[in-house]
């Protein structure tokens, strides 16, 4: 399989080195600077760039045919633009705000949890992130999705970085050096606490899912996550 990477940076130098692993090949590393020269090559691409550059990456291949996955987060009120000129194109597009497998597992083990507390109205939930300085955008996308996944089970209407009013859901992100990502979910009470975490240990998790997700989207058509991926939709 022939991969263009688009945004060069400290994930996309993992993604290649899992993509040279797994027997493929790499036709073109992009980052700001350069071209899309290489791109018509590519049977797939994918795109950990930065929120300003994704909407072009993605746009680009959706334009010349090519597949693409995007695990870019902090561009999402454009998500939509991207989902019709796909379909427009008859092309494939994933987005992810995680790709990690262990991150998804705990996407659906956090929505099971929500629908458990939908009647105990004595916890209230909050959300923890933590991120390396270098992260772009807070609260994470991982944790967005965290917390659209609780909403979905609850009386729960938005989530907030401020202090939190009766039916929003506060998160709490931090920038730490060198921490490549770790997720708490927080049920309290007056009596006890429930706790719910992911804590990654290294970038390759995140690179070697998105690999994996383009291996899945060769030869399909469509807007698809990686529940279609891993086979989680109900």
């Amino acid at each position: 399989m022939k991969i263009a990477l688009l945004g060069y940076g400290k994930m996309g130098k993992v993604i290649e080195k899992i993509a040279l692993e797994r027997g493929h090949q790499i036709v073109l590393r992009k980052d700001k600077e350069s071209s899309f020269e290489g791109l018509n090559n590519a049977d797939v691409a994918i795109d950990f760039s930065i929120p300003t550059s994704a909407v072009e990456n993605i746009s680009e291949c959706l334009s010349h045919g090519i597949p693409v996955i995007s695990g870019t987060t902090g561009w999402l009120a454009q998500y939509q633009k991207m989902v019709d000129l796909c379909s427009a194109k008859n092309g494939s597009f994933i987005y992810g705000s995680n790709f990690s497998l262990g991150v998804n597992v705990f996407f659906e083990l956090n929505e099971y949890l929500a629908k458990m507390m939908t009647t105990l109205n004595q916890y209230k939930v909050s959300i923890s992130e933590i991120h390396h300085t270098q992260k772009l955008d807070a609260p994470s996308g991982t944790a967005i999705t965290l917390a659209e996944g609780i909403i979905k089970h609850s009386n729960y209407a938005n989530w907030t970085l401020e202090t939190p009013i009766s039916n929003e859901i506060h998160i709490e992100a931090k920038r730490i050096e060198n921490i490549p990502g770790t997720h708490s979910i927080f049920y309290d009470s007056e009596v006890d606490q429930i706790e719910i975490k992911h804590t990654a240990n290294s970038r390759e998790g995140f690179a070697f899912g998105a690999v994996i997700a383009a291996e899945w989207l060769i030869g399909k058509k469509g807007v698809f996550t990686m529940k279609d991926v891993l086979g989680l939709k109900e």
